[in-house]
């Protein structure tokens, strides 16, 4: 399926083995910052979670971007990649940008 621009975006993470430490903490203090140029907001930063199935480990981190290019703008940003190795350093685990859905979206939209 096509990314649609007018569709909201995520950066997306699974972390694990997260140090936290001076770095993790210098990475936290100032990552909300570099988010405001694109308009990026936490939707989910870590928090207990229900297992429904199977075992779920790391802490999962998505942030809400108004549509795909203010996502990828913000991760190349020369503000975000200033303080990314403090992240990558301290922890392990992917990260990605995906396309939301719009309204209406139906699970056999995916069949298309």
């Amino acid at each position: 399926m096509a990314e649609h621009e007018t569709s909201k975006a995520y950066a997306v993470a699974i972390l694990h083995e997260v140090e936290l430490g001076p770095e993790i903490v210098t990475y936290l203090e100032r990552i909300d910052a570099t988010l405001a140029p694109f308009d990026g907001r936490f939707i989910i930063h870590g928090g207990e979670v229900t297992e429904l199935e199977g075992a779920w480990q790391g802490d999962l981190i998505v942030i809400e971007f108004p549509d795909g290019a203010a996502a990828r703008g913000w991760y190349t940003s020369p503000a975000y990649r200033a303080i990314l190795p403090l992240r990558t350093a301290h922890s392990k685990g992917p990260a990605i940008v995906i396309p939301g859905v719009g309204a209406g979206h139906a699970a056999t939209d995916v069949l298309v």
